[in-house]
């Protein structure tokens, strides 16, 4: 009787005390919490004025409701299918091309065994990833400038012409996705690289026991090792899929090239800023909201359907 007794009044103690133990955890994730709940859920309230015409003067609650006529008016709108077929170009391109571009990187920086090189190479890597698009743009501007750019001045020395990329539409999408590739490749595989450092190294040692070589390991041991951070990282772009990002495609677009370089974030600057139509500009943003959506849950499942953790 008096053990059960003293069991029974030692149990809240012991509850108090594991409390006390995690309670350095809780702090720690408390700036994180904060961040998405006012950074991410509280702005959420905000899509309420897609569905009126919304006056900052009179505010949400007694701006005039208009249903569903803003996505109405997306939808049959004139310039539609071209903005729509732009940021799914683009996208597209992320996907097939700076998508992969990390995890290739990852690879080859992997195979580096001088730790001295790879420390440096890597180092040259990272580096764009801090510099912005407006310094990289202009760099791109400067080099291939027609008059007196560098890089036109070697191909006009060297009886090949010249190139004005930021004129013709057919240069406009490799050269967005060069900038890309330059500026977030490095960036991008340091998840790779701390993905590939958790593989067992004995492995390798069998593999080479085996006779494998090096592309053969790569290929058995390596991506294997690493498919399923590709896999979540994937799942996680596509949220993101029609996201091309404003400041880069809006400081590459000009007169010449504007029909090949709209997309939804330009056109939710002119409508959104310039015109101040807010209620428009959400429309734009949900919708855009809405598809990444579509794409994550879809692909989640495939993922989960193939054996694959999926994010949830």
């Amino acid at each position: 009787m008096r053990k059960a007794l003293a069991a029974g009044t030692a149990q809240p103690s012991e509850k108090k005390l594991w409390r006390m133990a995690h309670l350095p955890f809780y702090v720690m994730i408390l700036p994180g919490f904060l961040y998405f709940l006012i950074f991410k859920y509280v702005p959420m309230f905000g899509l309420l004025i897609s569905f009126q015409h919304y006056d900052p003067f009179e505010g949400f609650l007694k701006s005039a409701w208009v249903g569903f006529d803003n996505f109405k008016r997306l939808f049959t709108e004139q310039d539609f299918p071209l903005l729509l077929g732009n940021t799914f170009t683009f996208a597209a391109l992320d996907i097939l091309f700076f998508f992969p571009a990390p995890i290739l990187l990852a690879l080859l920086l992997n195979e580096v065994r001088v730790k001295s090189v790879r420390s440096v190479v890597q180092t040259i890597m990272y580096a764009p990833h801090f510099i912005s698009w407006v310094v990289i743009v202009s760099l791109t501007m400067t080099l291939f400038s027609s008059q007196g750019g560098i890089v036109n001045e070697w191909l006009a020395s060297a009886g090949l012409g010249t190139i004005d990329p930021f004129t013709k539409t057919e240069w406009l999408k490799p050269m967005w996705l060069l900038q890309n590739i330059w500026q977030g490749m490095g960036w991008g595989s340091i998840l790779y690289l701390a993905a590939m450092a958790s593989i067992d190294t004995s492995l390798y040692e069998a593999a080479e026991v085996d006779g494998a070589g090096r592309f053969r390991q790569i290929w058995h041991i390596t991506l294997p090792g690493i498919r399923y951070v590709i896999v979540i990282m994937f799942i996680l772009r596509l949220g993101n899929f029609m996201e091309i990002g404003f400041e880069h495609i809006f400081l590459l677009q000009n007169p010449l090239n504007f029909e090949a370089s709209d997309v939804f974030d330009t056109f939710v600057y002119r409508t959104g800023i310039l015109h101040r139509d807010y209620s428009y500009s959400a429309v734009v943003g949900m919708f855009k909201s809405v598809v990444g959506l579509i794409l994550v849950l879809g692909a989640n499942k495939l993922a989960r359907k193939f054996g694959e953790e999926g994010v949830y």
